[in-house]
């Protein structure tokens, strides 16, 4: 995240100082370390979209040397951090086993879940209005 987002509007999102093989090894020793990470991580990207506003969304934003607009970066972006989510997820779930609590519809509720939801009609709303 601090590469891509690091002065993404002027240069390139795969920074020089970037050692992606070291980011698969275990240096991070304490969960303090991780959420320092993840918390400078997060607040890199945010520190990067507060900065566009009318006078700069047309900038011409590089990847690799690829082009990309704006909202093509954030988007390519979005989809990769959902991609990590889900493997955080997905290990969480293993460790947990039994003891997992379901992030949305609970195993084996499905069925009652979308009794509920057609029970209710067409309307507008959130997907995530009845999850808990």
């Amino acid at each position: 995240m601090k590469s891509r987002w690091t002065d993404f509007l002027i240069s390139d999102g795969e920074k020089e100082w970037r050692n992606r093989d070291m980011e698969f090894e275990s240096v991070i020793k304490t969960s303090e370390e991780l959420w320092n990470k993840w918390n400078d991580g997060w607040q890199c990207l945010f520190t990067a979209l507060n900065s566009v506003n009318e006078n700069n969304f047309d900038t011409e934003i590089f990847i690799r040397n690829q082009s990309h607009t704006i909202v093509e970066a954030v988007n390519r972006q979005m989809m990769h951090y959902a991609y990590h989510v889900g493997q955080i997820v997905y290990i969480g779930r293993m460790i947990k086993g039994n003891d997992w609590q379901s992030l949305s519809i609970p195993k084996g509720k499905s069925g009652e879940f979308n009794k509920n939801k057609f029970s209710k009609g067409k309307h507008k709303g959130h997907f995530t209005d009845d999850i808990k």
